[in-house]
């Protein structure tokens, strides 16, 4: 339904944790490359890489390619600083989210490419840099999730249990 980019990602955990998350969504995960890990690696398969005959996932070479791949798809730039809350977008269907690395973000480039009116961010406190990269992708995908629905989600007994 949705795609998530990691462009250049670093940290294997985080890579693996949102592996999980588009499983468990349905997101499509396009990882752009150089990966700081190998994807066979043993910290990525503890925090996911099980997950992944369940997860759509593509490696791109570059962030043009993984561009072409989308085609019409509308992009999103989430960055610290953007000046969109992210909850103040309506979202459709095969949207697509980019995230920068954990330690350098999105490179100045690739945000100017993208409409001031897709750049999105993440309120924090004042002062806090950044969220942890997981945790970034999982209130977007969700939140753009939930706008559409939770289309093709499992059915939640509208009573909690024990009640």
């Amino acid at each position: 339904m949705f795609h998530i980019i990691l462009h250049e990602p670093e940290i294997p955990p985080n890579a693996g944790n949102v592996m999980r998350l588009c499983a468990n969504t349905g997101a499509r995960l396009h990882l752009v490359r150089p990966l700081g890990f190998s994807l066979d690696a043993k910290r990525l398969r503890r925090a996911g890489l099980d997950y992944r005959d369940l997860a759509a996932v593509e490696v791109h070479a570059d962030f043009a390619a993984c561009r072409i791949r989308l085609g019409s798809a509308r992009l999103f730039a989430v960055e610290s600083g953007a000046p969109h809350r992210y909850a103040d977008v309506a979202f459709h269907p095969g949207d697509a989210f980019v995230f920068g690395s954990e330690t350098r973000g999105l490179p100045r480039a690739l945000l100017d490419s993208v409409p001031t009116r897709f750049q999105v961010a993440l309120p924090m406190l004042e002062g806090n840099r950044s969220l942890n990269l997981a945790n970034a992708v999982a209130v977007v995908a969700y939140e753009a999730w939930r706008q559409n629905g939770f289309r093709s989600a499992a059915a939640i007994p509208s009573e909690p249990r024990g009640s």
